[in-house]
């Protein structure tokens, strides 16, 4: 599968106060059809705070299960004042596969991200325990190195699968020169992938993807738009200019179950 990319999309904003499961899961399956393999959702309520109560996360899944086997990826994050026992609540649902995992805290925009490591070993205990595959999000370096050091303490499912996220302002900045310094830091037996928050162009994409990135996110939760002049209304432009990206580099977008062989799912 050396030609093959996995595919997520991250369809809601985090500035939407409108959680509507049906047009959620409609967008998603749409989405799967055009290329995508995986599906990351927060746990919010209808009104787009997060929280605990997985009601709308079911129903939502349910919905896209229906129609779909693209792999449900759940956030463990998400600035809040949720309790990292919260946090994990959707570690306990059997159709969530996946789940993002956050190694530090960090300054996003005029919020601080809180993970303090005891916090982040209770969630990394809890995604061993659950056997749920972590996607480990990191916005500098320090992050991916303090990955590293987890391992020393804990069994964690391998190959590891890393996100280098780009572009939230108070981190590291969607240039070039920070693409290359985060994946100099990943360790080489690891899998990555990118995430460029307010993403204008598909610039940083490609530059990822010619470096060796095996995942690409895209989604609502990271941008709309899909050229500087043009923002889009459902998440499927995206996954189709994603897709044909991967075409015009001689790639393909790879499938659920293509993408869950090559996460040891």
């Amino acid at each position: 599968m050396t030609n093959k990319v996995l595919i997520s999309v991250a369809p809601v904003s985090a500035a939407d106060k409108h959680i509507d499961p049906k047009k959620i899961a409609k967008d998603v399956i749409e989405c799967a059809k055009a290329g995508a393999a995986m599906v990351h959702l927060h746990v919010r309520e209808k009104d787009g705070s997060l929280t605990p109560d997985l009601t709308v996360l079911k129903e939502t899944v349910e919905l896209i299960r229906a129609e779909s086997d693209i792999i449900i990826q759940a956030s463990t994050g998400g600035i809040s004042n949720l309790t990292i026992e919260e946090r994990c609540a959707p570690l306990y649902y059997d159709k969530v596969e996946a789940c993002s995992l956050n190694v530090g805290s960090t300054n996003l925009g005029n919020a601080i991200y809180c993970n303090p490591i005891p916090e982040v070993k209770y969630c990394i205990e809890e995604i061993i325990k659950t056997g749920k595959t972590p996607e480990i999000e990191v916005f500098e370096i320090g992050h991916t190195h303090q990955t590293t050091e987890l391992c020393k303490e804990y069994n964690m499912k391998m190959p590891l699968l890393f996100s280098v996220v780009l572009g939230h302002p108070g981190e590291a900045p969607g240039t070039p020169e920070a693409l290359m310094a985060m994946v100099n830091f990943i360790p080489k037996d690891a899998i990555w992938g990118i995430t460029h928050a307010h993403r204008k162009d598909f610039g940083i994409i490609a530059g990822a993807l010619g470096l060796g990135a095996k995942t690409v996110r895209i989604g609502f939760e990271d941008s709309d738009y899909l050229d500087p002049e043009t923002r889009v209304d459902t998440n499927v432009p995206l996954v189709e200019k994603v897709v044909k990206l991967l075409h015009a580099m001689d790639k393909e977008a790879m499938t659920p179950d293509e993408a869950r062989k090559m996460l040891n799912m």
